[in-house]
């Protein structure tokens, strides 16, 4: 059994059949997940909110924008919501086309209930860790944004692998003060050890 769905993650529908919305919703939200539907692309696209964590569930062919300007029009908004895409039309050569260009699967109708389920956990999946990763960095680019203009010179040379005797020649300044200054990158950094602080600094970029 998987684990309980969060809280704050849905699981978007978009399809223009709403007996495929309904039969949709009833199995996701019998599974306890948070499922919100949409008749066309357009709604969708209005009612959305990039920082929401979920994932979505996407018809190839509607009415109006098709599944794959709504995936193209996602692409271009730098969008991380994984998509599955449905398509009851056998349509392999298309669903192709579209995992090429970054959905994550696809699914054909009529659903396999077990499949359907596997496919939400693991994109849902994709997304917390995609939110996770995007909060470190913000987390790292503010404790970054802390650090001089000289000690940002200093990090950069640290993370270079160049010694104290090195980056005080580079700078033209002593090695007491190159130490000083790691010290406080260190400090205002929040790290013990340098493979910390050098992680938090590639993470920030």
């Amino acid at each position: 059994m998987s684990s309980q769905p969060g809280q704050h993650e849905t699981v978007f529908v978009v399809d223009d059949d709403e007996a495929v919305r309904d039969s949709l919703r009833w199995l996701l939200e019998a599974n306890g997940y948070r499922v919100e539907c949409f008749a066309s692309a357009e709604a969708f696209l209005e009612g959305y909110q990039p920082n929401q964590i979920g994932c979505l569930i996407l018809d190839v062919r509607m009415q109006g924008m098709s599944g794959l300007e709504l995936q193209e029009r996602l692409i271009a908004a730098n969008s991380a919501l994984p998509i599955i895409f449905v398509t009851g039309h056998g349509d392999v050569p298309m669903a192709v086309s579209t995992l090429k260009k970054g959905a994550k699967d696809f699914i054909e109708k009529p659903f396999d209930e077990a499949e359907l389920r596997a496919l939400v956990e693991k994109m849902l999946a994709m997304a917390r860790s995609e939110s996770s990763a995007v909060e470190q960095q913000r987390e790292a680019q503010e404790r970054l944004a802390k650090l001089t203009a000289r000690e940002k010179q200093v990090l950069e040379r640290i993370i270079a692998g160049r010694l104290n005797k090195q980056i005080a020649d580079d700078l033209g300044i002593s090695i007491k003060t190159v130490e000083a200054h790691r010290a406080n990158i260190m400090e205002k950094l929040e790290v013990n050890t340098v493979a910390d602080l050098l992680r938090l600094a590639l993470s920030g970029k």
